[in-house]
């Protein structure tokens, strides 16, 4: 039972992960040319908050039941960009370190070559 439990939950996931268009944006943003991208999704949180609050008032105003998941997935999905902008940050950051050590590398080796030579 808990082998099939398991397989739904991979399969789930990689179908959440190939197909959803906020996942699909968020693994763009984390590529290294996307990176730059991240803290600007940021105010895509905007709007999903915004359509969120609009489904809390057609719940009040009795609304249907069904818009209680809307809600959810609507505030995890604002949730996501909000993290990414801070999170594509401290990758970018990292990145551009790494990038400056290697090309430091890179430099002191050629330099190295030309003084032997």
């Amino acid at each position: 039972m808990f082998r099939l439990i398991w397989a739904l939950s991979v399969r789930a996931r990689y179908f959440l992960r190939r197909y959803m268009p906020t996942n699909i944006l968020l693994d763009a943003i984390r590529t290294r040319r996307g990176l730059r991208w991240g803290l600007p999704a940021m105010l895509l949180a905007i709007p999903y908050l915004y359509t969120a609050s609009i489904c809390v008032q057609l719940i009040e105003d009795a609304g249907p039941g069904w818009l209680h998941l809307l809600v959810l997935l609507f505030i995890y999905n604002a949730m996501k960009f909000t993290i990414m902008g801070p999170v594509s940050l401290v990758l970018l950051l990292r990145a551009k370190v790494r990038e400056h050590v290697e090309r430091r590398r890179e430099h002191r080796a050629d330099h190295r070559s030309m003084v032997t030579a």
